[in-house]
C-alpha cells in the first residue's frame, strides 16, 4: 500500500504537540479512512507523518453523532446532526464530557442544489465562517467573515506529481487558527459528503 504522508526528516525527533494554535501555517494530510478496520472515519497526519487527529465512526456512514479525537483518543469535539434542518452542531469536549450545553459552532448547508456546489454557513461564538466546495471536486476552503482564507484543502499530490485518490487531501491551516476547530469542520464536510 502506498504511503499517503511524507516520511519525517531523518534529523527530526517525533514530538507530538498538544497545541492547537500555531504562529505559522500548518500543513496536514487528511485521509478519509479510519485506522480501525471496517469502520468509517478519517485520520489526520501532521507534516512529520505523525497521527494528530482521528474520527472513528463505528456506526453507519452519515451517523448522527461522531467524535473528533486527538492521537490519544481524547474527544475534542462531539458533532451532532439535526436531520430535518440540514444542520450540524459541534460541542467542545474535555474527554467525553461536553464543556458546555451550548454548541461551539453550528454549520448550516446553504448550497444551490441545482448548481451542485456546496456552501455552508458556520456560526461560531466569536464570529462567522463559510465553507465552500465545488461540485465533483475533493477540494474546499474555509473563509472568515472578512473573506480571508483560514484553511484550504486540495487533493494530495506526491513529490513526483502523482495525484492521490479523492479521499486523500492536503489541508493548509493558516497561522493563529485553531486546528482542532478546523478539523471539526473537516469532519462535518466528510459527513455532508457521506465519507465518514
Amino acid at each position: 500500500m502506498a504511503k499517503i504522508h511524507p516520511l519525517p526528516p531523518a534529523e527530526s525527533s517525533c514530538s507530538f504537540s498538544t497545541s492547537y494554535i500555531t504562529s505559522e501555517a500548518e500543513t496536514f494530510t487528511v485521509w478519509m479512512k479510519s485506522l480501525v478496520m471496517h469502520t468509517n472515519g478519517c485520520t489526520v497526519y501532521n507534516q512529520n507523518g505523525e497521527i494528530v487527529y482521528r474520527v472513528d465512526n463505528y456506526d453507519k456512514k452519515g451517523s448522527s453523532e461522531v467524535y473528533l479525537m486527538d492521537l490519544k483518543g481524547r474527544v475534542l469535539f462531539t458533532i451532532r446532526k439535526l436531520w430535518f434542518f440540514r444542520q450540524w452542531k459541534g460541542y467542545r469536549c474535555d474527554g467525553l464530557k461536553l464543556k458546555s450545553q451550548k454548541p461551539f459552532f453550528q454549520v448550516r448547508k446553504s448550497s444551490g442544489i441545482f448548481k451542485g456546489d456546496l456552501s455552508c454557513e458556520i456560526a461560531v461564538r466569536s464570529g462567522c465562517y463559510k465553507l465552500e466546495a465545488s461540485a465533483g471536486k475533493s477540494a474546499f476552503k474555509i473563509t472568515d467573515s472578512n473573506g480571508r482564507i483560514v484553511a484550504k484543502a486540495t487533493r494530495k499530490q506526491t513529490s513526483s506529481g502523482i495525484v492521490l485518490g479523492d479521499d486523500v487531501l492536503t489541508l493548509v491551516v493558516e497561522p493563529e487558527v485553531d486546528h482542532s476547530f478546523i478539523m471539526a469542520l473537516v469532519t462535518v464536510y466528510g459527513l455532508i459528503h457521506h465519507k465518514l
